[in-house]
This record gives C-alpha cells, structure tokens and sequence, in this order.
C-alpha cells in the first residue's frame, strides 16, 4: 500500500468544506460600462488594484484591467467607453461553490482574481484572489484547531466498553438528486461525526473527501441516492447507491479528466472528471458495480490503522 498516494492534510479538506463566499472580498470596486476608461486612473491608483469588475445595475458583464487602461493610454483613447475596451466573458465563481473548485480554477486558467457572482441572479457578490483563499483557510485552520483539542478521545474507547461478539455504529444519509444547494451537507454531516468520534484527522479527511465526491455524483447524475457509512474497530465502510443511469463505461469513468456531466451541470461548477478517481486515491479500497438504466452501488473502505495524524 501507497500511504504517501493517500496522504491528506487539513487544508485540502478545509478546501473541500469551506465555500468561496467563505473566503472572497465582499467589499469590491466596481465601474459602470458608461463610464469613460479615464476613469480608471484614480480608482487603479487609489485602491492599488490591477483589475476592476464592470456591473451594469449590479449585474456583472465584464472585467477591465490595468493593461486595458495602459493600452488606452497608448493609443490616445482615454475617452473610450469601459465597454468598448473591457473583457467580456470572463470565467466567474458562484459564491456557494466549494473553495476547491477556486483552487482548481486558478490552477488551470492562472488568473490572479475571480469575479464572484450569486448563482441565483448572477449578481457580482465579491471577488477571490489567491490571497483571500490563504488567508481564508489559515483562519479556519485556527479554529478547526481549537476544536480538534477539545474532542481528544478515540473511538476505540468506545468499541473497548461495549461486549459483543461484532459491533459496528450506522450512520445514514439521504442525498437529493439535482439540488446543488444541498450538495455536501451529507458528506460534511459524516465528517463532523466522525470527529465528534475520536479518529484521526487523517483518516476523517479522506472518508470526509471520498464521501463528498461521491456525493456530487448522485446530485449530479441522478435523481437522489442514500450514503451509509459503518464504523467499525478497523475501518469506515462507506456505501453510495443510487437509482440513476448508470456508468456505461466504468474504465473510462475511472481515467481523470473523463465527464459525461450535462452542460448545465458544468455551468454550476461541477463535472470536471475528477470524482471517481479522488476516490480511489484517499479510499484503502473502493468497489465500483453499475447497471445502465438501474443505478450505481460503490463502496468505499478506508481502514483505522497504519496511519499518523498529520496536522
């Protein structure tokens, strides 16, 4: 077995946990499209920022930069309107998504902001950099450490106390199918559990990260399914079912990049590919039977020992 493959750290869980209204700067500097660009000068200079999002009554529609105004500048057409030389189409963030679809978001296109906009009315609702996504979870950190401190019992304790031939805890959860709203709140409900139980941080952030991807699948791809997690004294077997679909080609769902996810589903931010294979890499042992037309049943083990907490 592959432990350094398997590794997590509280971070990439905190990423998993925390949303990008979390993190984002609420309080943005916004210019109409109407406004000439020689607007840009006091606002780029005042606020020392090299980007400021355009909103046409509230609503987001572009993005202009400092080198839009330094081209401006160039050329002698510093009367321009902001919507004649700004960015349109630019890649945005909903406000509820995970924090790490921003971390991959960044990673992928290398941009130094994201405008943030409400999935409800597509409102710009703030802005996230990098810094804000540091500084956001060093601060979750802290206080994720408190409370790691006050629940310093293990759960073998409680498995030592009880007098059974076999014993195991159950704990069961119902996922709606398509309410991405809801999208989480089982895989985050197990992870508290789990803590409140006394297991390694270790162990809990890769049941935490497996059981969220799956998690996303059902919402994505189904009309609903149920998760089942069972602690027992050596592992947490974790099981994913659902009515759905189906996976007609369960070797290609497994190679990362791979998405048969809906347009809309990619425009909530979700379907990149990388759900099953996440999966397989933190789970010990993962189990993966589909039906086309009559759903999926995966299971997922992630064992108790031979791990150190790495916080």
């Amino acid at each position: 077995m592959d432990n350094n493959k398997r590794t997590t750290t509280k971070i990439q869980e905190l990423t998993y946990e925390l949303k990008v209204k979390d993190v984002m700067t609420k309080d943005v500097e916004t210019v109409s499209p109407k406004m000439p660009v020689n607007f840009l000068r006091d606002v780029l200079q005042n606020k020392r920022i090299s980007g400021v999002p355009v909103v046409n009554d509230n609503e987001f529609v572009g993005l202009i930069s400092i080198e839009d105004f330094i081209k401006c500048l160039e050329q002698g057409k510093m009367d321009d309107l902001i919507e004649d030389r700004m960015t349109k189409n630019i890649k945005t963030l909903y406000a509820d998504e995970p924090l790490v679809h921003a971390v991959v978001k960044f990673e992928k296109f290398g941009f130094g902001r994201f405008p943030v906009i409400s999935r409800k009315d597509k409102k710009l609702v703030g802005i996230i950099t990098k810094s804000d996504i540091i500084k956001g979870v060093l601060k979750k950190l802290e206080t994720a450490y408190h409370d790691e401190e006050e629940r310093r019992y293990r759960a073998s304790h409680i498995f030592n106390d009880i007098i059974a031939d076999e014993v195991f805890l159950k704990f069961q959860y119902y996922v709606e199918g398509k309410n991405f709203d809801k999208a989480g709140e089982a895989s985050t409900g197990l992870k508290k559990t789990l803590y409140r139980l006394g297991l390694s941080p270790e162990i809990v952030r890769r049941a935490a990260i497996s059981t969220y991807e799956a998690e996303i699948n059902v919402v994505a791809f189904t009309d609903g399914g149920i998760i089942v997690a069972y602690v027992e004294p050596h592992q947490i077997k974790i099981v994913i079912t659902d009515k759905g679909p189906g996976i007609p080609n369960i070797e290609n769902a497994m190679k990362p990049g791979f998405s048969t996810a809906p347009e809309w589903v990619r425009e909530l931010g979700f379907g990149a590919g990388m759900g099953l294979p996440n999966i397989k890499k933190f789970a010990d042992k993962m189990t993966l039977r589909s039906k086309v037309g009559k759903g999926t049943h995966l299971e997922i083990i992630v064992k108790l020992s031979n791990y150190r907490d790495e916080d």
